[in-house]
Formats: structure tokens, sequence, C-alpha cells
């Protein structure tokens, strides 16, 4: 595969902000394995004091906003403190659920392992509202609107509501082989399947805000490829 150009994946620029689609398989920031590659590397060699406002999971892809400058960097992130900044993600789970503007507030506790669990009384207090936007056969497309920014958020509270993401066994999702949901399918001899999705198959879809100029303006990102090919998969094998 060529390697990811930091220009391909811009959605949105101005003088201020830099908004991208950032893939799956990579960390928005330095991590601790001391991994060669991320975004905030990338987005320097472009523009050298760039800074990453927000940050998505390695795993997670989708849209990821980025300031040019000190005072844009501090009016996001007053945005987001304020919980003024309006995030949709997309997550493929497994189970038929009907969920209308479904809420979770459940405090969340970091673990030393680099996961969360739920905890009344230690954790931080986290919300998050889940909408079904599809059902499929055995699966389920909902729209997830965190109100705030815990890590795993999404992920463990979907957990709590038995509608674990796909391809997240951290927190009890299941791998999906395109063999559980095919009719007539065949293997190829001496084959191994793989699954549809080879990460947690969550989106961050879009992205609201307000501009310096006082400007609000919502972005969004489009799928990447192995979040599209697990979504139409679905949607051909109804």
């Amino acid at each position: 595969m060529p390697p990811i150009q930091f220009e391909d994946l811009i959605i949105f620029e101005n003088d201020d902000y830099i908004l991208i689609n950032k893939p799956p398989h990579i960390s928005s920031l330095d991590e601790r394995s001391g991994e060669a590659n991320n975004i905030l590397r990338m987005a320097r060699l472009y523009h050298p004091d760039i800074q990453i406002a927000h940050r998505l999971d390695k795993e997670t892809s989708g849209i990821l906003a980025l300031a040019k400058h000190p005072e844009a960097y501090r009016s996001l992130a007053i945005q987001f403190e304020k919980r003024q900044v309006n995030k949709i993600y997309h997550a493929v789970v497994s189970g038929i659920h009907t969920f209308e503007n479904q809420r979770v507030f459940l405090s969340i506790l970091p673990l030393t392992n680099g996961t969360v669990k739920i905890d009344r009384q230690k954790g931080k207090e986290a919300e998050t509202y889940f909408t079904t936007l599809k059902l499929y056969q055995k699966h389920s497309l909902i729209e997830c609107k965190p109100v705030t920014g815990r890590m795993h958020q999404i992920r463990i509270h979907l957990s709590t509501l038995k509608a674990p993401i796909v391809c997240d066994p951290q927190y009890g999702g299941e791998y999906i082989y395109l063999s559980s949901i095919k009719k007539k399918f065949n293997l190829k001899k001496d084959t191994e399947e793989q699954p549809l999705i080879q990460r947690v198959a969550l989106h961050a879809r879009s992205l609201s805000f307000t501009l310096l100029n006082g400007e609000e303006l919502s972005f969004e990102a489009p799928y990447p490829k192995d979040f599209d090919v697990l979504i139409k998969q679905l949607e051909k094998n109804l």
C-alpha cells in the first residue's frame, strides 16, 4: 500500500483549521509504543505549528479537527469544554436494536491496561445518546452522539445496552464474517475466512462547531473503504 499523504485526507481548510478524514489504524498523537507514524507528525510536515484539537482512537476512522495557531486551538478547546461541539459517530453493532435517542448516563473509570470500566463511584460522568439508523439480519447501524468525551465512551456505553460494536472483543463485540450473513457462502479450499472488518467498526461521521468568525459549520467524513464494504455486505445480505 502506498503511504498515506496528509493532503489527501483534508476535507476542509481555512486560515485557522484543517479538518481531515482520519484513516483507521493510525494514531492521532504519539503513543508510548514509539510508533513511527501518526496524524500529528504528518500534519506538522504540512503546517509546522498545527495542534490536534481532540483525538480519535487508533482504530477509529473519521472526522478530526486540527488548529493552525493557538487562538484557533483555544477557541475549539473551550467549545469542547462547554460541550458546544456536536459530534456524531456511526457504529455497526451485534444484534437487532431499536434505539430512539436512547440515553446512557454511566460514569467511566480508565484502567491501567488501556481499557475502561463502568464505575458509578470512582468514574467520571459520561453521557451518550443512541439512535438506530438501519436494521440488518443480525446487526444494526447506530448513530452515536457523545455529550462528554471519555476514553472508549461509545464502545462501553453500547456494551451496557447489550449492543457491542462488532470486532471489539475488549467490550464484548464479536467478529463479523461473510459466512454468518450470506446464505450461500463457499469458502475457497485451504483458505481461512477473514472478518469483514479488521478493527472496531466505529466511524466519526460528523463534527459541528463555531469558526473564529462566528460561523457555525458542520463537516462530514465519508466512510473509509473497510467500513463501506461492511455496510454494503450487510445491505446486500438483508
